[in-house]
Order: structure tokens, then sequence, then C-alpha cells
């Protein structure tokens, strides 16, 4: 690739945020190796697995974030904070931004398609939420879920991914994921409550003022450590995932990445030395 192939590369990855991927990433991971001491499959399925559904978290996520600054871009022209993104700016044409989502809408079910058939038969309803969150906003101060609901679908997905079947265990973790992703996206919406009102938009700060944002924050980020214990218990982890207590929940998005660690460390470091003391 050259120069301008580089320059080009980097404008889209600026525009879907591609380095905050890592903070997604995690909820997916989670289903995984929830998943994987239910199947008895060989190293090598799994490792591929593991790929297929890292490629649609990737996929979805710049579909989702690509068809957000699409749809936004008279917005965010209008906002002094997003004035510079790269489709009000000018640097990547509105055209381009829908061919990026088309394409990567496409990578994301052709993907699915090589993992299970009922992943493949959900991959429109994922599309549809992770897409579709970027309207609510137009009509409704839940938007919040909406977007909590769309990276809750990575512990489920990933399970179903490996499994091919629900189960109740990786939905608490979705449960979880929805209310302590919306919990910190009300607090960034806090930003732009001015503007939001200005444009007639929705969302929680919007409709309750900055101090009822923050306590509705509060009581969603509370629900969601409730789920985590609820799964704890369901379970049955042990002390390590106990550790994880709710002011972890109100810190920001790298809390993710040590979530993930505490559960992926209760599923195999302490089963390993429960089974040893036996």
């Amino acid at each position: 690739m050259n120069k301008r192939g580089f320059e080009t590369a980097a404008k889209y990855l600026s525009m879907v945020k591609f380095s905050h991927t890592i903070f997604a990433m995690p909820f997916a991971f989670i289903g995984y190796f929830l998943a994987v001491r239910q199947v008895d499959f060989s190293n090598t399925a799994l490792a591929i697995l593991l790929f297929q559904i890292v490629l649609c978290m990737v996929f979805a996520r710049n579909a989702a974030m690509g068809f957000n600054r699409l749809i936004d871009r008279n917005f965010d022209a209008g906002n002094p904070r997003t004035e510079q993104r790269e489709i009000p700016s000018g640097k990547i044409s509105s055209k381009s931004a829908f061919w990026f989502v088309l394409l990567n809408s496409a990578l994301f079910v052709a993907t699915c398609f090589f993992i299970n058939s009922l992943v493949l038969y959900l991959s429109p309803v994922a599309l549809a939420v992770v897409l579709g969150y970027s309207y609510t906003k137009r009509f409704t101060a839940l938007c919040h879920l909406v977007l909590g609901i769309g990276l809750s679908l990575a512990p489920i997905g990933a399970w179903l991914a490996v499994t091919g079947y629900f189960a109740w265990l990786p939905l608490f973790f979705s449960f979880a994921v929805v209310f302590w992703v919306s919990g910190f996206d009300i607090i960034y919406a806090l930003q732009d409550e001015k503007f939001d009102k200005s444009k007639n938009l929705y969302s929680i700060p919007v409709i309750l003022g900055s101090k009822g944002a923050l306590l509705t924050s509060r009581i969603f980020h509370t629900v969601s450590a409730i789920f985590i214990w609820t799964a704890a218990f369901y379970g049955n982890f042990g002390m390590n995932l106990s550790k994880v207590n709710l002011a972890f929940f109100t810190l920001n998005g790298i809390a993710s990445v040590v979530f993930a660690s505490f559960v992926i460390a209760d599923l195999y470091w302490f089963f390993e030395i429960n089974w040893f003391l036996k």
C-alpha cells in the first residue's frame, strides 16, 4: 500500500474510532470463553472461531460507527465539538461513507455464514439494532439503552457462535452490558445537552438535566452490577469475580478490558485451583 492508501485508510479508521474497538471486544471474549467450556472442539477449530468472532465485532462496529457518522453528518457539522469529524469536514464524502457501511455490513453477514446457521439467521437482526441506534435519538431519550443493547449482543453472539444454542449465563452478562454501556453513554451525552436541545434531539440529559442524568447513570450501573453478581452466582464463579465491585463500573471504557480479565480468570484459573484442591 502506498502513502496515499495509508492516508485513506487512516481517515476511515479515524471516522469509526477504530482504536476504541478494544473497549468493545472484551464483551465478545467473555461470551467466547464461557462457551468453549461447553464444547469439545479441537484447538484449531476454537482458534478459527475466535478469529471469526473478532472479525464480526470489527465489521459490525465499523458499520455501526460509519452509519452513525453518515446520518448525523448535518448535526455534526453544526456542533463545535464534532464539526471536524471526517464527513462534515470533507475528508470523507457521504457517498464513500455509504459504501464503507455497506461493505462492512456485507462482510459481517459473510463472516456469520462461515460460523453457523443460527448466527447467520440472526445477523440481520444484529445489524438492525446496531445501525438503528443512530436514529433513536431523534424520537426517544431511551437511545442510550438501544446503544447498550447493541453492544450487549457481543457476549450472547460469541456464545452462539461457539455453541449454537441460547443459555442464561451469557444473557446475564449481556444484560449487565446493556446497563453498563447505557450508563456511560448518558454521561457522554452531557457534553451535548445544550446542542441536543437546540436541535430537538432526545437524551436523558435533555429530559432530566445533568443531575437527573447522573442519578440515572448511577442507577444503571447499580443494575449492571446486580446482573454481574447474578451471573457470578448462577455460574458458580470463584473469589476473583466477587472482587468486581460497584465502583469498578463507574470508571471508564478501559474497565471492559479489566472486567473481561476477571471473568476469564474465574473461568480458568480458579476452576483449576478448585479442581486441584479436590
